[in-house]
């Protein structure tokens, strides 16, 4: 999830290129219909913090969650890592902006390999 048009790209295509089937959400609201209708199938989320009005990236985290108790999370953020001892769910990974989109990749890589889904 990633409000910003040309990370969302960007990010959409190295994960393509990296062997996974993309959903994309621009905001939060979006992001939370498509966990719930999509459920299982997700295998990780990737969120920006802030994703414009209404839920952030930390609430969508949150909601995935409550679907999947181990559901790896990759948030790709500027200026929040402070905060993701706070907010960030437990066994999550924190990559900063500006990133290079492959470091999401190998992020969400090795949550799921942590989690013995790969």
């Amino acid at each position: 999830m990633e409000d910003e048009f040309f990370i969302l790209t960007d990010l959409d295509a190295a994960l393509r290129d990296g062997g996974f089937d993309v959903l994309s959400a621009s905001s939060g609201s979006e992001a939370l219909r498509l966990i719930e209708a999509q459920g299982p199938s997700i295998r990780a989320i990737v969120t920006d913090v802030h994703l414009g009005t209404g839920p952030s990236g930390w609430d969508v985290a949150n909601f995935a969650r409550t679907q999947n108790a181990a559901m790896p999370i990759v948030y790709a953020s500027g200026g929040n890592e402070a905060e993701w001892a706070v907010h960030g769910v437990p066994k999550s990974v924190f990559v900063a902006k500006p990133f290079a989109p492959a470091q999401v990749v190998v992020a969400v890589s090795a949550l799921l390999n942590d989690a013995g889904q790969v």
